[in-house]
């Protein structure tokens, strides 16, 4: 993957990645020359029409117990013990924390907070975007709103899709 981001950037096209709730710290590490940004969320114009791109995962403000574990995670605390922890134990503890949140929140995880996302989409759309892009739910829907678009992905590991906006020309499917 490395190998080809880096001959897509050669090639002049612009790579911008929004971070995930699996994703961290990678602005400022040593992946991070690969993309044009890395942040939270990504403006963009293709084909005419203003993008805002947003993970997606910090949405339901109902889901306290996610919220909380995001904020925690990705601390300048977290980041700190990490890249102090020998990497064996980084990875023991990464493994035992994704197993017991795995465990939790099915209230949050079963379905598709359609009606939250439309909220949230009203507001950013009015914010002069004419489609919200979300990955974060990992299943593709579309819907049209007042005032624009919501274009939720399909997850990369079921699909091996990338999605690309603004690219000319034949891509080799």
């Amino acid at each position: 993957m490395v190998v080809a981001l880096k001959e897509l950037r050669e090639r002049g096209v612009r790579i911008d990645y929004v971070e995930g709730n699996r994703d961290f710290f990678l602005a400022g590490s040593p992946y991070s020359g690969l993309f044009d940004t890395v942040g939270n969320e990504v403006i963009f114009v293709a084909g005419g029409r203003r993008y805002l791109a947003v993970h997606g995962d910090g949405l339901n403000d109902r889901d306290h117990l996610y919220r909380f574990w995001n904020r925690l995670s990705k601390s300048r605390a977290s980041r700190f013990f990490m890249l102090h922890l020998p990497r064996s134990m980084a990875r023991w503890l990464i493994g035992v924390t994704e197993r017991q949140l795995a465990k939790t929140n099915f209230r949050h995880k079963s379905t598709i907070p359609a009606e939250t996302i439309r909220e949230y989409a009203r507001r950013r759309l009015q914010e002069g975007f004419d489609v919200l892009l979300l990955g974060h739910f990992h299943e593709g829907r579309q819907w049209s709103i007042e005032g624009g678009e919501i274009l939720l992905l399909e997850a990369w590991f079921r699909s091996r899709k990338v999605e690309l906006f603004g690219v000319v020309g034949n891509q080799g499917g």
